[in-house]
């Protein structure tokens, strides 16, 4: 089994089919979608194929360690960026083809006026367990 991280963009992806931004969506609209991700996770559950998921708001703040005794240094948010991540889900699947079967499932959840938004996804397979370092 492998493991591979989706990534749902608010905004840095290529444009969806239904292109339209949730935030002009219905609360209906809004409803059936996450419908349709509960759906999807429940099913994968089912298949031992769900490792886990999580929205994410368009807020954030990089952070980087300053020296000893400093506090961190904090820069952001950057919510003005071109890439924002709005969610994630973790697969753990036979094959390469099994994960772009499910990520393709997954990009077609509903959106504006119930049709699917047939969005693009960020498919990244995790590294192996372990890295061989040579000199």
């Amino acid at each position: 089994m492998a493991k591979y991280l989706l990534l749902k963009h608010y905004r840095g992806a290529p444009a969806a089919v239904n292109d339209v931004p949730m935030e002009e969506w219905t609360p209906e609209e809004i409803s059936a979608h996450m419908q349709y991700m509960r759906d999807f996770a429940n099913r994968l559950v089912k298949t031992g194929e769900f490792v886990g998921e999580e929205a994410l708001t368009p807020e954030g703040t990089f952070v980087r360690y300053d020296g000893e005794g400093r506090p961190p240094v904090t820069d952001g948010p950057f919510a003005e960026t071109k890439d924002l991540i709005a969610g994630w889900m973790i697969i753990d699947v036979d094959s390469y083809d099994r994960a772009l079967e499910l990520a393709a499932e997954l990009s077609a959840a509903p959106g504006a006026g119930g049709r699917p938004i047939h969005e693009w996804l960020e498919l990244r397979p995790f590294l192996g367990k372990s890295l061989l370092i040579t000199e």
